[in-house]
């Protein structure tokens, strides 16, 4: 027997326990595949300035292009999942996803590049979302934060594939083919998520038994009524503001100017480049379910752990500033690492804060809500970045070492907000 606290479901039968995990798998695999899509701009970002003959600032707006849909989905993925069905939603978004990640491979023009990335923006931007509305559904709520901490973990896989090995394949060949092989990929996981995914366990066992109680429809009246709710929670609004500034660090530096930066003051090959951003999604990927663990069971609190992280956030950035052009190259390791788990990382203990805040009818527009905010952040920073950098000139083909201290300096501010965000949010978890 589970029982859901938070959707007030009691569920009996033998294959819920099992099948859930069968569902995890499937949907943690296609999250892998659509954070490939995220960040692989950033390891082939010297082949889309050459082959789209683009300045720095040109770049920024193409790498957003993904974001800027990815960010203004999360509000409507959450509402399709509540009154449509989670299941249907991801595949549906997924279909679009692989369809723009080929287009994207066959782009001539920067035009039609971007549109191929607002098509794999608009397609990846519902997986999130989706597939925690589906956990809420099959886990336990003291289960949610390791679940999703665990999910977000094979996105770090995802990213850790899309560096050192997607660098070593963009200097034989062309960066194009892995754009429409990652499409037919995803097109192929869809087709896989048709057949296994279900929304809840009375779904695909006939022995459950579920009691919701009263249900209430999905008019468009509750679902606004449900979205104000959110809005007017006021201790909503810090944990959005920390997701937006982790956001910036995360989806605007590390995803897209990380590996010119390292090229271009380290003066680093693109395979060594690969190594050490991908120590950003290995911190992910260990880091995520060890802090889920300890919000979960040692500490019992969410808004600890995250206090915790923030400071470490700062700390990392700081020594960048001091040491922007000068870091040995353990340091340099060790930064990223820490960036990850102080970042990325944490945010499932934001998205099960969030959880908590509200009752389980809301649960996909409030998770889809925050979840606007980590790509708001990446959809400002990038291309700012890019100004930035394009105003201290470049010298040949590589911006100076200046022009990047200016952009550590602009996320040491950043972190310091981010810290200021987080000492206002409310603990949601209690001792049971």
């Amino acid at each position: 027997m589970e029982w859901n606290e938070q959707q007030g479901t009691q569920v009996t039968g033998r294959n819920s326990l099992q099948y859930k995990w069968v569902i995890f798998i499937v949907l943690a695999v296609q999250y892998l595949f659509g954070y490939f899509h995220r960040v692989c701009p950033a390891v082939v970002a010297p082949e889309l300035m050459k082959s789209f003959d683009i300045s720095g600032m040109a770049l920024g707006v193409l790498a957003s292009a993904y974001f800027y849909p990815y960010a203004a989905m999360q509000i409507p993925a959450g509402i399709l999942s509540d009154a449509w069905g989670a299941k249907k939603t991801a595949i549906m978004c997924a279909l679009i996803a692989g369809i723009g990640s080929v287009l994207f491979g066959l782009s001539h023009t920067l035009g039609f590049a971007i549109f191929s990335r607002i098509l794999v923006g608009l397609g990846v931007s519902a997986m999130f979302v989706t597939s925690l509305k589906i956990f809420g559904n099959w886990f336990k709520p003291t289960e949610f934060a390791r679940v999703s901490a665990l999910y977000i973990a094979a996105g770090g896989v995802g990213w850790l594939t899309a560096a050192t090995p997607l660098a070593i394949f963009s200097q034989y060949f062309d960066w194009r083919w892995a754009f429409i092989g990652l499409g037919i990929i995803t097109l192929l996981l869809t087709s896989l998520m048709r057949f296994t995914v279900s929304d809840r366990p009375d779904e695909i066992d006939p022995g459950t038994v579920v009691d919701t109680g009263k249900v209430q429809g999905n008019s468009m009246v509750k679902i606004g009524r449900d979205l104000q709710m959110v809005m007017k929670e006021k201790y909503f609004w810090p944990l959005a503001a920390w997701m937006f500034f982790v956001g910036a660090g995360s989806f605007g530096f590390v995803s897209l100017w990380a590996g010119p930066y390292l090229m271009d003051v380290y003066r680093f090959s693109k395979p060594a480049v690969g190594n050490i951003l991908s120590m950003f999604p290995l911190a992910m990927v260990f880091a995520g379910p060890f802090l889920g663990y300890v919000s979960d069971k040692v500490l019992v609190s969410r808004k600890k752990v995250i206090v915790a992280t923030s400071i470490v956030y700062v700390a990392c950035w700081l020594m960048m500033l001091f040491c922007h052009d000068s870091l040995p190259l353990c340091l340099l390791y060790l930064f990223f690492f820490f960036l990850g788990a102080m970042g990325t990382g944490v945010l499932p203990i934001g998205y099960a804060a969030t959880k908590e805040l509200f009752t389980g009818e809301v649960a996909g527009i409030s998770i889809g809500a925050v979840n606007l905010f980590p790509f708001l952040g990446g959809v400002v920073a990038q291309p700012l970045i890019g100004f930035i950098l394009d105003k201290g000139g470049k010298i040949g083909t590589h911006y100076p070492s200046s022009a990047y201290y200016s952009v550590i300096l602009m996320y040491v501010f950043i972190s310091i907000l981010n810290l200021i965000a987080v000492f206002l949010t409310k603990e949601t978890l209690r001792k049971q």
